[in-house]
């Protein structure tokens, strides 16, 4: 209990912000919706999620890829079905892996980082003076960084896609002498069009809540320094919390069913 009330700050204080970061979103929705966007500091963002997280998010799909093929390629071949292990590959990375492995890394380099920016910008008074400068905060820190994470993880997600089927190749090929042709013959029969699309809607919802939150808890940071500190973790924990139980709901309207 004492760790969950310093991971939260407590669960009344931790709910309260979830319903802020919330209005938070209704209010980016609006403010996008009117056309509010600062463009110089969207560009910044986005090179802040895209080029910077590239690195980290497509090692990571790479070393996933070849996981999955380790853990999958020796049970089919034992069941005799050795030509499907790429497309259940690019089936898990297109559906879930890519884009909640991708969310993962930006909550954890980028939502940190809007929550850590902010909250010290709201501790040492900058978000008053931006008020006294008739400059609204939503469109000048918050909606840019909304915009960037919503633009560029499902750029993230699909690169990671790509790279992540480049090392299931490899070591299929490498270990299980499972020859190229045959495992991209299966990614093609096995997927199609909607896979591809179902990613980057998840992977952009993602972006978008991530954001939020990192924002929203870099906004109600109270308690100097320390608040900062606390504030960053919990914003940490929530977004991939939100990425998890999000993932479940698109899932399940996704692909439920049989066909």
């Amino acid at each position: 209990m004492a760790k969950s009330s310093l991971l939260f700050g407590g669960a009344d204080i931790w709910f309260q912000r979830l319903v802020a970061a919330a209005f938070l979103g209704g209010q980016v929705f609006l403010h996008l919706l009117q056309g509010k966007i600062h463009r110089r500091n969207t560009l910044e963002q986005m090179s802040l999620v895209g080029p910077e997280s590239a690195s980290i998010a497509l090692v990571t799909a790479a070393f996933v890829g070849m996981v999955f093929t380790i853990q999958v390629a020796r049970e089919f071949i034992n069941f005799g079905a050795a030509s499907t292990v790429g497309g259940v590959l690019a089936l898990a990375l297109a559906r879930e892996l890519c884009p909640v492995l991708t969310a993962v890394v930006v909550a954890g380099r980028v939502g940190s980082a809007f929550a850590a920016e902010i909250g010290t910008m709201r501790v040492t008074e900058q978000i008053d003076a931006l008020y006294m400068l008739k400059t609204d905060p939503i469109d000048y820190l918050v909606t840019p960084r909304v915009l960037a994470c919503g633009l560029m993880v499902p750029i993230l997600s699909l690169m990671s896609l790509g790279v992540g089927l480049a090392g299931g190749v490899f070591i299929a090929q490498a270990l299980y002498d499972i020859d190229s042709s045959v495992f991209l013959t299966s990614v093609q029969t096995f997927m199609d069009v909607w896979d591809i699309v179902s990613s980057l809607i998840k992977a952009f919802l993602f972006g978008a809540v991530i954001a939020v939150i990192g924002c929203s808890w870099g906004l109600t940071t109270t308690g100097g320094a320390k608040g900062v500190g606390q504030s960053t973790t919990t914003a940490v924990v929530t977004s991939l919390l939100a990425v998890f139980v999000l993932n479940f709901f698109l899932s399940w309207m996704m692909f439920q069913g049989t066909e």
